[in-house]
């Protein structure tokens, strides 16, 4: 390996070694925001991506206990709530139900246990790219050693990385299921309309002609008996009548 090479990856390790400092020191610095910058938080552009993620919403790490969890969302909620925050009680009572839903999410064993599955799938992951990163590497003649290899914190920040695309990819099948849930009610509803109608229209139809029975019966019983039939005009006979003889009177 050339010595160009060497000092290409030192400083791309050296770079990212960086970064991820910056990054930790803005992780404390928000762990301790004010109410308002919660808010802003939690309210900024972008921020339904992250609060997809209920550890990201309650800033704490995954590996933490319920009970730890508990504290930090008493802490937040308290920090949150409408009440305290009356200056903008609209903002902070959007901030307040995203603080409530992910404790929700994280109380419930089922629910967290689905949450924490998707950062064992983004580790799984992100070894996979690493390994295919260092693959690429040795194949180029180059040192093998990406920066995942070099700090635990570029590690965890790749993981973070695929963990957050992982929710964004749940989120986003959820809502298609939805879609088709709702899209499949809205047929059946249409089906039982249609049924609804037809039976309508059938019991109206029968109630008619339960209706008509009496006088449909009435006509045929008069028809039956001759009140119906015309009576016939007698007629003059169409035989021949001689005229009548007048006598003959004398004086």
């Amino acid at each position: 390996m050339s010595s160009s090479s060497a000092g290409s990856s030192s400083k791309d390790a050296d770079k990212f070694e960086d970064e991820m400092r910056e990054l930790k020191e803005i992780e404390k610095r928000d762990s301790v925001l004010t109410s308002k910058q919660q808010i802003a938080r939690l309210l900024k552009p972008g921020s339904t991506y992250l609060n997809l993620n209920p550890f990201e919403v309650l800033q704490i790490d995954h590996t933490a206990k319920v009970e730890e969890i508990k504290q930090k969302y008493r802490k937040l909620s308290l920090l949150l709530h409408p009440d305290k925050n009356i200056e903008e009680k609209e903002r902070a009572q959007t901030a307040f139900e995203i603080v409530n839903k992910a404790w929700k999410i994280l109380e419930n064993d089922v629910t967290r246990t689905k949450c924490l599955s998707l950062y064992e799938e983004a580790q799984q992951r992100t070894d996979i790219l690493i390994a295919e990163k260092r693959k690429k590497l040795k194949k180029e003649g180059k040192q093998d050693r990406v920066p995942e290899d070099e700090s635990p914190e570029a590690y965890k920040h790749a993981v973070y990385v695929t963990v957050m695309k992982l929710f964004a990819e749940q989120e986003r099948r959820r809502q298609q299921l939805e879609v088709r849930d709702m899209e499949e009610r809205k047929r059946k509803r249409e089906q039982e309309i249609e049924e609804e109608e037809a039976k309508k229209m059938q019991q109206e139809y029968a109630k008619n002609f339960e209706e008509s029975r009496e006088a449909r019966v009435s006509s045929w019983q008069k028809f039956q008996s001759g009140e119906g039939k015309k009576k016939k005009k007698k007629t003059a006979s169409s035989g021949f009548a001689p005229p009548k003889v007048k006598q003959e009177t004398r004086n």
